[in-house]
């Protein structure tokens, strides 16, 4: 990709069909997302040579917990040993890791590690890679308008001071812009609960390939099909 005009700040990804790619290659669907890893990896250094400040990553969803429970453990289990055995790669690479959702509900040990991968790399500045666990937007909005209506109730807040800006400061990516890009790939046409506030001016980019199969040049591609568009953010 020669062309680095129009960076998007933020780009989130739906990281879909590692089950998919399991069953098209005989394999169980936990092979799916342990191959998906090396995709993160890619995604990253992307990332990291556009010069892409935020990444977002759709890893584990709040309706997720209704899988089979062995597939829940398994995910939990990669998720820490990928938290393990790239902390040193994170370090290297200069990566911030932060992680929005739901995060009170993983077990203890994946909640300490997480925290552990968190603080060391907090003063990382090369890219912020932002991981979606437990994570719900239905759930995330809704929460943030019980702290909202508490606020009103103990006197912090007038109805008439609620803005959409005081909203956004009440949701997990309060710290972080909103996304310019969102990448879904194995085809699928859906947000599935995915920053339904944040990415309301997103440009969405649809990637046919199963996430195990994405390489840095689909992220090339899609930034360049990105760069393309006139963004009017309602305007004319």
């Amino acid at each position: 990709m020669k062309s680095f005009h129009s960076i998007p700040k933020h780009i989130a990804i739906i990281m879909d069909g590692n089950g998919r790619w399991a069953k098209t290659h005989g394999l169980p669907r936990v092979q799916g997302h342990r191959a998906g890893a090396e995709s993160v990896r890619e995604a990253i250094d992307a990332c990291k040579e556009l010069g892409v400040p935020y990444l977002t990553l759709y890893a584990f969803s709040s309706e997720n917990w209704s899988r089979p429970e062995a597939e829940v453990s398994a995910l939990m289990s990669l998720l820490e040993k990928f938290l393990k055995t790239k902390l040193d790669d994170l370090m290297k690479q200069n990566v911030r890791l932060q992680a929005i959702g739901q995060i009170e509900r993983l077990p203890a040990s994946t909640r300490k590690i997480l925290a552990d991968v968190m603080e060391l790399t907090a003063n990382n500045d090369s890219i912020t890679l932002v991981l979606a666990l437990s994570y719900g937007s239905r759930e995330e909005i809704t929460a943030a308008a019980r702290k909202i209506a508490k606020g009103v109730q103990d006197g912090t807040w007038h109805p008439d001071e609620i803005t959409t800006e005081l909203f956004a400061s009440q949701l997990d990516t309060a710290h972080i812009p909103d996304p310019d890009l969102l990448i879904r790939t194995s085809g699928e046409m859906r947000v599935s609960n995915f920053l339904l506030w944040q990415i309301s001016y997103a440009e969405m980019v649809i990637v046919d390939k199963c996430w195990p199969d994405f390489r840095q040049g689909d992220l090339f591609a899609a930034v360049a099909e990105y760069q393309k568009r006139h963004r009017r953010f309602g305007s004319v």
